[in-house]
């Protein structure tokens, strides 16, 4: 038996008045863990279709986006249908990653590296993200409330940011759970 509130929803989006809706969608329930823009049908309902240049999903996306972000919960971008389109696969990725979603729909497994290609950090990233958390480390160890890293102030934004490099750095499957480099 499954304990009562335990099971957990997403919610599509996928059309204007939902994306109007979205901030109370997302919201709706403490049990919403994220939402995601379907852009077939929201590009249906708009009357248009979807175009190379994404441009007719932008207020979309940043409405999904925003309301997630005001929510507390994850954000999910919509599908890249055209399988033999793998630049354009990785080009989507890159932007919606720009944006700051936390993922995207996927239709065939073979997206699934491409898109860990683009989410997952670089070296450089895990290295100063590394570098930050020992700062924070080295600082708590001196009681100090201050901390820098070459002579630059670390706010909470840059450790929220270096956390979550080291976060994405392990789901990757980049380093392990104490820190260590996984050889490929």
């Amino acid at each position: 038996s499954i304990e009562v509130g335990t099971t957990h929803m997403m919610a599509a989006i996928e059309s204007a008045k939902g994306v109007l809706n979205a901030p109370e969608i997302a919201a709706a329930s403490d049990r919403m863990i994220g939402i995601a823009l379907s852009a077939e049908d929201y590009t249906t309902d708009m009357k248009t279709h979807r175009y190379p240049d994404g441009a007719e999903l932008e207020f979309a996306r940043n409405m999904v986006l925003h309301a997630a972000r005001a929510a507390g919960i994850a954000a999910f971008d919509t599908v890249f249908t055209n399988m033999n389109d793998t630049e354009g696969f990785i080009s989507e990725t890159q932007y919606i990653h720009q944006l700051g979603f936390d993922g995207k729909s996927l239709v065939n497994p073979r997206q699934i590296p491409l898109f860990n290609q683009v989410y997952a950090p670089s070296e450089s990233e895990i290295e100063k993200a590394e570098d930050v958390i020992n700062a924070i480390e080295e600082a708590k160890a001196k009681g100090s409330g201050v901390i820098s890293l070459n002579g630059q102030m670390v706010d909470r934004p840059v450790v929220l940011r270096a956390q979550r490099v080291m976060k994405l750095a392990k789901a990757s499957h980049l380093i392990d759970q104490e820190g260590n480099y996984i050889e490929k």
